[in-house]
């Protein structure tokens, strides 16, 4: 029997690994913690989940009827444990045990289509048919750079918990995705000092409308995508309010959610509102505590939280094998199909806006089909990547509208079954 990998113990990880196991194939995980959950496990002490508790869960496995519409970190971390518990994981999943490299086994024919070679960091090497990689995209931590020098403290969102890590009294919060308006309302609401860098205009969101959240407001599926869009604007503009009620936020330069910078957050703004959070422009130089802005202002700060995002890194992979656009992996297939390689899947690297956890469920139920593709074939391979890639735009967005995704993924779904029936006829080689 064929075998696959699977790298990571996440909500991504162990929706490959949940899915591979129920469809009868032989496989591995390998988590380089000690624990499954990924990111939930180490982030912000004051993170909540944004989407709903009832439409953020793994399939046929809803969150506990107690628990809040939006959980706490904690919460979550407890639903992946008993998740993987109730599925059987913890004796599936090799913990503490890292991923080295990841090359493809040696071919005349396209990268990866006779599999993949994966080597722990122990040194010992495995062979397999197909490797999936859910590591995240949410660990390797992006500072920009600024002329001069910054003696102050400094934190990344990634590595902040709490606002006892906070020194003195001023914090500079830098970013405007939800990270940083988390990190920037958790100081305020600790009555530090606040000022939040967000240089583009940006859409707020609230988490529900007629106290209902977002997701569950059973009237908006009836409207297209365009019509949702426009009332979801329309909902938080009445509840939240426009930009220029705000000093210094700047005008979103897209008109719709679609196009633009959408942040889900309500007490950002009401901080705002009540002076404990002051909103300015992009940052000039350092010297030493001393930030100057591009408005030719400054300030003192005592602390900057970066919330700036995260590099998509594949450490195990050579990047001679990623083709990338603005630094981010191009893939085919709703985010699932890297350019250029076969036999290799990517699960959770996109993150279309909405509940993520299902995502990951619907992509691997795509690659399966691909995977049994190849295993139906005689030769063992089919090429699937090169198919899409004749048929498909390359992608780079991690963040972005989901009906854009769900475009993507009908797509896929009617090549993959125009693939499938050319492969019954044995007329495969496209």
């Amino acid at each position: 029997m064929t075998r696959y990998c699977v790298i990571g113990a996440g909500a991504a990880g162990m929706s490959a690994l949940v899915q591979l196991l129920e469809g009868g194939f032989e496989v591995d995980c390998f988590e380089k913690a000690d624990r499954v959950g990924g990111h939930w496990n180490h982030d912000y002490d004051a993170l909540h989940l944004i989407t709903s508790r009832d439409m953020t869960h793994f399939e046929g496995f809803p969150m506990p009827a107690d628990y809040p519409h939006f959980p706490s970190r904690e919460q979550i971390v407890a639903y992946f444990e008993s998740y993987a518990e109730a599925k059987g994981l913890y004796e599936k999943i090799t913990f503490n045990t890292g991923v080295k490299s990841v090359e493809p086994i040696a071919t005349d024919g396209p990268v990866g289509s006779t599999g993949w070679e994966v080597t722990l960091e122990s040194g010992e090497r495995r062979e397999y048919d197909g490797v999936f990689i859910a590591n995240g995209h949410l660990w390797d931590q992006k500072v920009p750079s600024f002329p001069g020098e910054y003696t102050g403290k400094q934190i990344h969102s990634g590595s902040y918990k709490n606002t006892d890590e906070l020194a003195g009294q001023r914090v500079l919060v830098v970013g405007a995705g939800n990270s940083a308006c988390d990190l920037a309302v958790d100081a305020a609401q600790h009555r530090f000092d606040v000022d939040i860098v967000i240089r583009q205009g940006t859409h707020f969101q609230s988490k529900t409308y007629f106290g209902v959240p977002r997701q569950e407001v059973p009237w908006l599926s009836e409207f297209a995508p365009d019509e949702v869009d426009l009332l979801s604007r329309l909902l938080s503009r009445a509840k939240l309010g426009e930009w220029y009620n705000f000093p210094g936020l700047p005008e979103p330069k897209e008109r719709t959610l679609a196009e633009g910078r959408a942040v889900v957050n309500d007490l950002l703004l009401y901080w705002v509102h009540h002076g404990r959070i002051r909103i300015v422009p992009g940052i000039e130089r350092f010297d030493g505590k001393t930030v100057y802005f591009t408005d030719g202002t400054s300030g003192e700060y005592d602390t900057i939280l970066w919330g700036t995002g995260f590099h998509a890194s594949l450490p195990f992979l050579d990047e001679s094998l990623i083709e990338r656009s603005r630094q981010v992996p191009l893939r085919y297939g709703a985010g699932i199909v890297p350019k250029g390689l076969e036999k290799l899947y990517y699960i959770g690297l996109s993150a279309p806006r909405g509940p993520q956890v299902p995502i990951y469920g619907i992509q691997m139920k795509r690659a399966i089909r691909m995977i049994q593709l190849h295993e139906a074939s005689e030769t063992g391979f089919v090429p699937v990547q090169d198919y899409l890639s004749k048929l498909q735009d390359a992608d780079d967005r991690i963040d972005f509208a989901r009906h854009f995704w769900e475009d993507q993924l009908a797509d896929t779904d009617r090549l993959l079954e125009a693939f499938a029936s050319l492969a019954r006829t044995n007329l495969a080689t496209v």
